[in-house]
């Protein structure tokens, strides 16, 4: 029986939330950020392969970390390497995934992930992504999925599943997509209990997803067939011409909170997204008094609730420190309260403290 299923990772971003820790020349997915031993790309790849083929995984990430995947995941040949010249938004990055993969294997179905998440239960995860290929290979449609929420999260997306048209198993059409509520609506949303955490976990039939590009977004409409053509020299490398013509579209807002065919999938295997620190802060497992450290070394006294990520050699000794963030990297130390977005990227974008020096 022939093997359908295909992997594409998402490693193009450039991690700015995470800054001074993650930044320009090496992003999040790149680090190693629990003292594991292994990188966030590293981790997800391995956790990928113990159910896919290697030969059916692709990374997709930007040409200026090409050095940076090669160094990580030796075992990825060009072959398997997806080049974004520019950054386009996760919509290219997939419809260039979908259409090269299409070429290859016309009944592909594909798992889309990307490569900066925590996942707790790998055996819980293999099965329901499993589970997850196997339906968009039987039905017509596209599936996220979800995780039911442990706490009303104002930095996650939530899917409203139709509980009362269950499919298959925990597969359900969605009712509506909300991106990032504010508290009041979270709250909301926790007490209704058909809402779920949008995880960007994405399964689909590789001509599913074609179709939809086509019918959804009309700069595609043009540019799919052109990506067809170019997919034809069987390098993922040869990036099309017309990439950097494409418009800088997010995968949800272009396709999935419009397309009728969407379903989302209750996920059983806890989940987190290493976005931001406060989402670190939430999800990272942390000492009795809600402090996480980050492979760093620190004295706290009468401490709580704080994020702490130092280079090695560096020990931080801190009294009195509640709720915040304190992060160094190469000249940089930040630190600031663990829930203050805007101040953090203010600092980030701040012409003088930018991008610290590598």
């Amino acid at each position: 029986m022939a093997d359908n299923k295909y992997c594409i990772i998402l490693a193009g971003g450039n991690g700015s939330r995470l800054w001074p820790i993650s930044r320009t020349v090496k992003p999040k997915q790149f680090l190693d950020l629990f003292g594991t031993g292994r990188t966030l790309l590293q981790q997800t790849y391995d956790r990928v392969a113990q159910f896919i083929d290697p030969s059916h995984i692709y990374v997709s990430t930007n040409v200026a970390y090409l050095p940076l995947v090669y160094e990580q995941l030796p075992e990825v040949d060009d072959m398997h390497i997806l080049e974004e010249p520019l950054r386009r938004g996760t919509l290219a990055a997939v419809a260039w995934g979908s259409v090269f993969v299409a070429k290859q294997d016309p009944q592909a179905t594909l798992f889309v992930t990307p490569s900066d998440q925590i996942i707790l239960k790998e055996e819980t995860y293999r099965q329901d992504v499993l589970a997850g290929l196997e339906f968009v290979g039987k039905n017509e449609g596209l599936l996220v999925m979800g995780i039911t929420p442990s706490r009303p999260e104002t930095g996650y997306g939530y899917i409203q599943m139709d509980d009362e048209k269950p499919l298959s198993g925990d597969i359900f059409p969605v009712k509506s997509f909300t991106e990032k509520p504010n508290h009041e609506f979270a709250n909301i949303f926790m007490q209704e209990g058909n809402f779920l955490w949008n995880t960007g976990l994405l399964c689909f039939s590789s001509h599913v997803m074609l179709d939809n590009l086509f019918m959804l977004v009309p700069e595609y409409r043009v540019e799919i067939p052109r990506m067809m053509a170019e997919a034809e020299n069987n390098d993922p490398k040869l990036v099309p011409e017309c990439f950097s013509m494409l418009p800088n579209y997010n995968m949800d807002i272009s396709i999935l909170e419009r397309s009728s065919q969407v379903y989302v999938q209750r996920g059983h295997f806890g989940w987190a997204d290493i976005g931001t620190w406060a989402s670190i802060g939430k999800d990272v497992p942390a000492d009795d008094k809600g402090n996480v450290m980050l492979d760093s070394e620190a004295l706290l006294y009468e401490c709580s609730g704080n994020v702490i990520r130092l280079p090695k050699g560096r020990t931080a000794v801190i009294k009195d420190l509640h709720d915040y963030v304190v992060a160094e990297e190469g000249e940089i130390l930040m630190i600031c309260p663990r829930e203050d977005v805007a101040a953090m990227r203010r600092m980030h974008t701040d012409t003088k403290f930018g991008d610290p020096k590598s």
